[in-house]
């Protein structure tokens, strides 16, 4: 039997383990389950329980599709490529790797948001164990899971009134009860609650662009890393209303009867959700963050933006890093047959459908800037910039427009071997290197020799920048601070090095003055 550990929080004992040197407590409620009455509710606070509670296994993951995104066999066995946890409506739970406990120290805090846009993961994905840069970093790190989709983000308020008034962003409110559970018990778990990083990526960099905005998440972060997560802009009420009125529809219900969704078995409800979502077009892909299930923008939970049209003043203070991937919508559309065999005519086509009547103009600025491109590269760069690089660099330069905290912008451009490297930088790679898990990533990041340098650097990076808001470290250039004039961005790869404006082309394709 594994060392165990036990630490008691202000609801009570948690029984942990001793795993490689670093105690683990896995599953530990953070808030009540939101089930029956408390479905779509704000996240209400959690029961103390007598004696002492094990956590010792991860604990159940929300309602979700498990290829919600329709990926092929192939790219869906490297992504899931583990024994998933059960679903259930009681997900409120989170995970827990720490050095020590009960030492009175108080070491760094970074808490990582999933990705999975708003409506799958959670935070047990062997990606992201903890243990390594707990190790390393001599820090805690903290995973959680969280409402999604329909049951964390259907917005009901302009249908069913006060009572239904936190639906739309019940998820996110998840997220800030975790965050509560930090502040208030951390420091047995040898952490800081006033040293806390929030990093997430895809989905989960969305969430930090949407906690940094909101004035319930205020204070109980200090640091923030959006990895190919920008959210410049979230759903309008009119937006969320539209897709409520749509999943009322798929269960035969009338808008006058939204307190009936209370009783619908969750199964029936996340199977509407998946219907709602199946009629959403993957070419909307660029505009994901406005339709199907996402935070709203309902003036109270989340006031605005999150960054538009300006980076939010509650965050002003919160050192940000933001980047993406060279290749990132090789993950989703590098093995689609709509690319096969484009021709000049088809490949205009399907750059039109991403970005409407600009497409004639895109496409000339990228042929010039990438004269040996083929039509299919052509559409995935196009795509992985209006998706991802384009609007993190709008979220920095807006950021830094405050003149109120550093910003450090990166470019991941190492590639895989996997599948013969058709998927060259794609979306989700870095995530194994920043939390050096690429020993058991294989699946992603192949075996080449070279990851685990890269992996030391990156990781050490993030763990730099959680200790002192600086990612700088002696295994990498100096990486300066972001600026609109010079754009230094550190280029992460078997080389690291800082380049100024990197695709600057490409970037000024979308210059829309």
């Amino acid at each position: 039997m594994p060392e165990q550990c036990v630490v008691e929080t202000n609801c009570g004992k948690l029984r942990g383990s001793l795993e490689n040197g670093i105690n683990v407590f896995k599953g530990v409620p953070y808030a009540q389950p939101p089930e029956g009455d408390l479905r779509f509710r704000a996240p209400q606070k959690l029961k103390p329980w007598a004696g002492v509670r094990d956590a010792f296994k991860f604990g159940d993951r929300s309602m979700q599709d498990d290829n919600a995104f329709a990926l092929p066999p192939a790219l869906l066995k490297i992504i899931a490529g583990r024994e998933m946890q059960p679903m259930s409506e009681n997900c409120l739970v989170l995970n827990v790797w720490t050095p020590a406990v009960n030492d009175g120290r108080k070491r760094p805090v970074m808490f990582w948001c999933h990705g999975g846009a708003f409506i799958a993961g959670s935070g047990d994905s062997p990606w992201y164990d903890g243990t390594n840069l707990s190790r390393k970093g001599d820090l805690v790190v903290v995973t959680i899971n969280h409402r999604l989709g329909a049951f964390g983000y259907l917005h009901l308020a302009d249908l069913g009134g006060e009572e239904f008034s936190a639906s739309g962003n019940a998820g996110m409110l998840d997220i800030v009860a975790a965050l509560e559970w930090v502040r208030d018990n951390i420091a047995a778990f040898g952490g800081d609650a006033g040293n806390v990083t929030i990093f997430g990526e895809s989905g989960g960099g969305a969430k930090v662009s949407v906690l940094m905005a909101m004035p319930a998440a205020h204070g109980l972060f200090h640091k923030a890393i959006i990895q190919s997560g920008p959210a410049v802009e979230m759903a309008s009420r009119g937006d969320a209303g539209e897709t409520a009125s749509k999943l009322l529809a798929e269960l035969n219900l009338n808008p006058g009867d939204v307190g009936k969704l209370r009783q619908i078995p969750a199964t029936d409800l996340a199977r509407a959700q998946a219907a709602v979502l199946k009629k959403v077009s993957m070419m909307s892909f660029a505009n994901r963050r406005r339709v199907g299930f996402n935070p709203v923008v309902d003036r109270n939970i989340l006031p605005g933006g999150p960054f538009a049209p300006t980076a939010p003043a509650i965050s002003a203070n919160v050192p940000l890093m933001i980047g993406t991937n060279k290749d990132e919508m090789n993950l989703f559309f590098g093995f689609a047959p709509w690319l096969d065999g484009l021709d000049e005519a088809a490949m205009r086509q399907r750059v039109a459908m991403f970005v409407g009547d600009r497409a004639d103009r895109i496409v000339e600025a990228y042929r010039r800037a990438r004269p040996n491109d083929s039509m299919r590269d052509l559409v995935l760069a196009i795509t992985t910039d209006q998706a991802m690089r384009i609007p993190s660099l709008v979220t920095a330069d807006r950021k830094v427009a405050q003149h109120a905290a550093p910003v450090f912008v990166y470019l991941f451009t190492w590639e895989t071997p996997v599948l013969d490297g058709r998927l060259k930088s794609p979306h989700a790679l870095e995530i194994p290197f920043v939390f050096d898990t690429v020993q058991t990533s294989v699946g992603l990041t192949g075996d080449s020799p070279t990851r685990f340098a890269l992996s030391e650097k990156m990781s050490r990076a993030w763990l730099a920048f959680a200790r002192t808001a600086n990612p700088n470290h002696e295994g990498i250039p100096n990486w300066p601070q972001y600026s609109p004039e010079t754009r230094p961005t550190m280029m992460f790869n078997d080389r690291c090095k800082v380049e100024n404006d990197p695709y600057r082309a490409e970037r000024l394709a979308w210059d829309e003055r």
